[in-house]
């Protein structure tokens, strides 16, 4: 036990935010925390992973992302685009037909963040990931990614009581592993049948699983179409459950990022000058 005056000397980077790309979600009082988990929820095909891949990619950070849900060329055209600015398209194009060496030396630099792509990691692969990164870099990650959490092998689910109950076990999981490495945690999730479309506001209840009771931070992610910014989309992330600021349930209140159909680049609407990749 400690008292409050020992707790200021072993509290470590717990509670210390990680690199913000979106001044539009610190207003909301929308921070990324070490030692915290959160949860992002949205239908399929609305911009989840790329909001998870640009915050991993912002801000100079030891970052491990997960990536169960997606394969290495996907992740690595997305973050490359990210990264330089240039048309996802014509980077996939590139990788595919082996004319990739422009963007080695430039992808090089980015040693801190690791990807791994197994399509359904357990419990034990992410510890020794973790006790991999410790041992070569000799920190453990600022940021982790699991995207996303139904992709974490758990064991058998038979019914649906057990998949919620599975669903909370792991929240509890991913929140010790953030006390314990002191990085912010972000798991990608799902949502119920009725918000998949992702065109309305995801409240709290809309969640999957209705596994809200852990997560320090849960946002929800719907889009919208808008013609007069070349295709773009945007979308609107929510901050259903903020332990630290603005929060509001119904999905409502929510800051708009536009998402540039070409580079992948997430840039608040309000402020659209380049973000610092």
């Amino acid at each position: 036990m400690y008292s409050l005056a020992q707790s200021v000397r072993i509290k470590g980077a717990a509670g210390e935010p990680i690199p913000n790309p979106s001044k539009a979600l610190q207003k909301l009082d929308v921070e990324f925390r070490r030692g915290e988990f959160s949860l992002c929820s949205a239908g399929p095909g609305t911009g989840k992973s790329l909001f998870a891949l640009n915050l991993a990619l912002f801000g100079s950070m030891p970052s491990i992302y997960w990536s169960a849900d997606s394969n290495a060329a996907t992740q690595l055209s997305r973050a490359t685009a990210i990264i330089t600015g240039d048309s996802v398209k014509s980077i996939k194009a590139k990788l595919l037909s082996d004319d990739f060496g422009e963007y080695e030396r430039i992808l090089g630099e980015r040693w801190w963040i690791r990807f791994n792509y197994d399509a359904t990691p357990s419990p034990a692969d992410m510890e020794r990931d973790l006790a991999t990164y410790f041992e070569v870099f000799g920190c453990y990650p600022h940021l982790c990614v699991v995207d996303n959490i139904t992709n974490v092998d758990i064991g058998g689910s038979p019914d649906a009581e057990s998949f919620t109950f599975g669903l909370e076990g792991m929240c509890e999981y991913l929140n010790d592993m953030a006390r314990e490495t002191q990085s912010h945690v972000m798991a990608l999730h799902h949502v119920v049948g009725e918000y998949s479309d992702g065109l309305k506001p995801i409240p709290l209840s809309g969640v999957k699983g209705k596994i809200g009771r852990v997560p320090s931070l849960i946002l929800t992610i719907h889009r919208e179409q808008d013609d007069e910014m070349g295709g773009n989309q945007i979308l609107n992330v929510s901050p259903v459950k903020n332990r630290e600021g603005v929060v509001d349930a119904s999905g409502g209140t929510f800051a708009a990022l536009e998402l540039d159909s070409q580079s992948l680049r997430l840039t608040d609407v309000v402020d659209i000058s380049s973000a610092n990749f």
